[in-house]
């Protein structure tokens, strides 16, 4: 065995190890309470979360609201809708200069032109409708 391969075999060590413990002690209502705080954080560890704390580096807490997250889902089903409204309206644009006269397929065209209008001015609506829901709603829980 060469003695060269032997020595980099196993893990890197850290470059800034831990290796300092302290240990605090807490009756049951301040156990209770630091559980609290620590799920409301989302941090992993109870040891990362109380790290953060000591050293005053601010957490964030999100509240996730039904309503919103349900008005969130269908504002993204909307933008699939979209999509796949656009990919039809380009294949049905390819198919009518394919297989129609040019009178009949600006006609066809024009048709699709005032379809087009309405659904920007739904969509219009809709980023007006969402605007308004974060104005009254999501500021309650900042």
């Amino acid at each position: 065995m060469n003695p060269k391969n032997y020595k980099n075999a196993g893990r890197h060590p850290k470059l800034d190890p831990t290796v300092f413990r302290c240990s605090v002690n807490f009756n049951a209502s301040e156990q209770v309470q630091l559980q609290a705080m620590h799920e409301k954080s989302g941090v992993e560890s109870m040891s990362a979360f109380i790290k953060l704390q000591i050293f005053g580096k601010p957490f964030k807490v999100f509240y996730v609201d039904e309503n919103s997250r349900v008005f969130i889902d269908r504002l993204s089903d909307l933008n699939a809708q979209y999509r796949t409204i656009g990919v039809a309206y380009d294949q049905t644009v390819k198919a009518l200069r394919e297989n129609f006269t040019e009178k009949k397929a600006a006609s066809a065209v024009r048709t699709l032109v005032e379809a087009t209008r309405e659904l920007v001015a739904v969509s219009h609506k809709i980023v007006e409708l969402a605007a308004r829901f974060d104005r009254e709603w999501l500021q309650k829980y900042r």
